[in-house]
């Protein structure tokens, strides 16, 4: 016999939140990849920087993070629990990589780090919703 457990509306409102957050930023993320790769040459290199590397290989690497950022949001969309834990990882990879991108898209970068913050922080409050006493109650009568 299946349980089933209530979740609170909030804690389903955030979930939402999460995903579609996940979705726009994975968008974001992806465009600045596509930037990397078909026009690098638009994007300003300090010299002598610690972090220097072709902007090519940035370029996928960013792809590849905001495609991974946006169908685990679209996962997390679909109620799938491993999407969850799995968007925590890839927003703060994505943070890490933007903000070693910092010298190259200053104002990109800082925004994509704020959205991954936001979704760090979004699924981290979904995880952390407490069941309700009612639905505690109906999953003891049932077992």
């Amino acid at each position: 016999m299946a349980s089933t457990q209530t979740v609170s509306p909030w804690a389903h409102g955030i979930a939402v939140f999460a995903g579609v957050v996940m979705i726009v930023g994975g968008a974001f993320q992806a465009l600045e990849g596509l930037a990397g790769i078909v026009r690098d040459k638009w994007l300003v290199v300090l010299p002598q920087y610690i972090y220097a590397f072709d902007l090519t290989l940035w370029g996928w690497i960013h792809l590849l993070v905001g495609l991974a950022l946006l169908v685990i949001g679209i996962f997390l969309l679909r109620g799938q629990t491993w999407a969850r834990v799995a968007g925590m990882v890839a927003a703060a990879i994505s943070a890490i990589l933007n903000f070693v991108w910092l010298p190259y898209s200053p104002w990109w970068a800082l925004m994509v780090i704020a959205i991954d913050i936001l979704i760090i922080w979004a699924l981290a409050s979904y995880l952390r919703q407490p069941v309700s006493v009612a639905a505690e109650d109906r999953q003891r009568a049932m077992s």
